[in-house]
């Protein structure tokens, strides 16, 4: 027979464990993040669900896209093997290392997409890619360093939102893939450049005035509201009426274990 004592430990154990779940249940969600100075892998999509095959129509934008990759690959392979004979700064050696190895498999990628799409590729560097090269050539062991970051990270500042633009509009599926597969690279090289620190941020261009302030970038429909307000994907239930019924079943189920106890 349980005496007065073990009833109330029991009630106030109990009452902890709702109080920790309901706690649980009702913080806000953060996604865990790397510590300060953590310099882990860089975590990326996987394209690996991606068709490519060749199929849907291809436009001159996507065209371009596939040119432009083969182009970045043809004046960042020679910078990236610039960094590592004339920089003293092993960072510098290091991020040059990893985007001349990295733009090499992306080469071939890119290479297999425009032969399965018919689409011709250059040969050499255009005629500005041709110029930073021999500001790399010109530069002594003080000066290169800063401009091989700078160049590079202005260069995949870039083509960045062109790679979205091309990723979130493109029929061709060979296309798509290959435009997330370099989000995949640019965003890593971009990483990598700026863990130099020391990228001139000021004399990267300045993004244009939003058209419509306020409203951001994206248009917000009635459908996209009731969305973001509901749970888990379920239409009409939102997070709200969710935590209170769970909180309630837990308020019911303390009471009626207590009331157990007491008849005990």
């Amino acid at each position: 027979m349980l005496t007065a004592r073990s009833t109330r430990r029991s009630t106030r154990w109990l009452v902890g464990i709702s109080a920790a779940v309901l706690t649980f249940l009702v913080a806000p969600f953060t996604p865990a993040q790397a510590a300060p100075g953590d310099s882990g892998p860089i975590p990326v999509p996987s394209s690996n669900g991606l068709s490519n095959k060749g199929v849907g129509a291809i436009s001159d934008a996507d065209k371009d896209f596939v040119i432009k990759v083969r182009l970045a690959g043809l004046w960042e392979i020679p910078a990236g093997n610039m960094a590592q004979e004339k920089s003293n700064d092993p960072r510098v050696v290091k991020i040059g290392k990893s985007i001349a190895e990295q733009h090499v498999v992306l080469d071939a990628l890119d290479r297999s997409t425009a032969k399965k799409l018919n689409i011709d590729l250059p040969a050499k560097p255009n005629s500005d890619q041709q110029f930073w090269l021999q500001e790399m050539k010109d530069a002594n062991a003080t000066t290169f360093d800063q401009i091989f970051i700078d160049r590079l990270r202005a260069a995949h500042g870039k083509i960045f939102p062109a790679i979205a633009t091309i990723r979130a509009s493109t029929r061709n599926d060979s296309v798509r893939k290959l435009a997330q597969e370099a989000n995949q690279f640019v965003m890593t090289h971009m990483t990598l450049l700026e863990s130099s620190n020391i990228v001139d941020y000021a004399a990267l261009p300045t993004a244009p005035a939003p058209a419509n302030p306020g409203s951001g970038p994206v248009p917000v429909d009635g459908q996209m509201l009731a969305a973001a307000s509901s749970s888990g994907g379920i239409p009409g239930v939102s997070t709200t009426v969710i935590l209170l019924v769970l909180a309630a079943a837990l308020v019911a189920g303390v009471i009626t274990s207590m009331r157990i106890f007491r008849a005990r």
